[in-house]
């Protein structure tokens, strides 16, 4: 008995340091409470694409406070894409939008002055493509030859593209035909084009809307969209502290988010939390957190190019896209999530 006393003691001890740790390490994180702040709220507008999982932590950010502890009084508006949200901050309707890295891209192709202040999601299986059987689609080889929808200029036609290239098919392959993510679904069903190129869950209402006669591919190991949270310059230029009390109460969002799977669910909504319960879809594969990091920026090069080479800009080379980030705002906020070579 002697001899297991001192054991259970230091297995008691272990359980405590470990506790211990797994608490320290929460709050270093950036897991604790933000301080409260005690001026008059500031109202911030926020394009942002509401049918999109991406977006949780603005949902929760809102619905649990966060932005309110930290003296922002949101507004959010409804977008069916990011490049509908990125024109409605750029035409002044919002102060912050939400985009995928490839709006941003654009953006510095054409000099605009928008800035990214974060990475809010990463996901890899949330683009691809849904094909009608009847038109003798039944994998990613049959697509040669076809009539295919999807966003121009958006991150599901860079998808779509590279998904393509995948399969040794170039784009004179297939005809594209341009339509706004929202008429995608219906087009499809209609028979007007033979597939539809977007991201969920306008993909799994188009599955839904075709049951047997569709067939799905992701884009899986082709495809990373980094999700992101920017501004205008003018607004970063008078705006640092509401930028900073901004990245505070969405960093409890992503938290939120990452840690809370069922709650975070139901402030979702019915679309998005329907593509959140599939099983091909685990809610711990969604990485939910701000970031800024090179992957960033080796991405939108990347998309630069291919928009040089498709001559969708007079450029003849990518810029320098450390221009269109502002570092400072999360390097307060969560320094070790800032690993940009800058």
């Amino acid at each position: 008995m002697n001899a297991r006393l001192p054991r259970a003691r230091l297995l008691l001890l272990l359980a405590l340091a470990a506790v211990l740790a797994a608490w320290f390490g929460w709050r270093g994180w950036g897991g604790q409470e933000a301080p409260a702040f005690s001026g008059a709220p500031q109202r911030v507008v926020f394009a942002t694409n509401t049918g999109y999982i991406g977006s949780c932590s603005i949902f929760a950010a809102q619905a649990r406070g966060f932005f309110t502890q930290q003296g922002i009084d949101a507004a959010i508006t409804s977008h069916s894409s990011g490049k509908s949200a990125m024109e409605a901050m750029l035409g002044g309707q919002a102060d912050m939008a939400t985009v995928a890295e490839l709006q941003v891209m654009f953006s510095g192709l054409a000099e605009r002055p928008v800035s990214v202040l974060a990475t809010l999601f990463r996901g890899e299986k949330d683009h691809g493509i849904v094909g009608r059987r009847d038109r003798g689609i039944d994998s990613p080889a049959s697509l040669k030859g076809k009539h295919i929808g999807v966003a121009l200029n958006t991150s599901a036609h860079f998808a779509l593209e590279a998904f393509l290239n995948r399969q040794l098919l170039a784009p004179q392959d297939v005809t594209l035909h341009n339509y706004a993510t929202d008429q995608l679904a219906a087009a499809l069903a209609r028979g007007e084009i033979d597939a539809a190129a977007s991201w969920e869950p306008v993909l799994d209402t188009m599955r839904t809307a075709l049951a047997a006669n569709g067939v799905g591919f992701n884009s899986q190991d082709i495809y990373e969209i980094n999700f992101n949270l920017v501004t205008t310059r003018s607004f970063l230029s008078g705006q640092r502290g509401t930028i900073e009390r901004v990245l505070r109460a969405l960093d409890q969002g992503e938290r939120f988010c990452a840690q809370s799977p069922a709650l975070a669910r139901s402030l979702l909504p019915a679309s998005v939390r329907a593509q959140a319960s599939r099983p091909d879809t685990p809610w711990p594969a969604l990485r939910f957190k701000l970031t800024l990091d090179q992957g960033l920026i080796l991405a939108m090069e990347d998309q630069a190019r291919w928009a040089i080479r498709h001559r969708m800009t007079e450029r003849s080379g990518p810029p320098n896209y450390l221009d269109h980030i502002y570092i400072d705002g999360l390097d307060v906020v969560a320094p070790a999530a800032v690993t940009l070579i800058h």
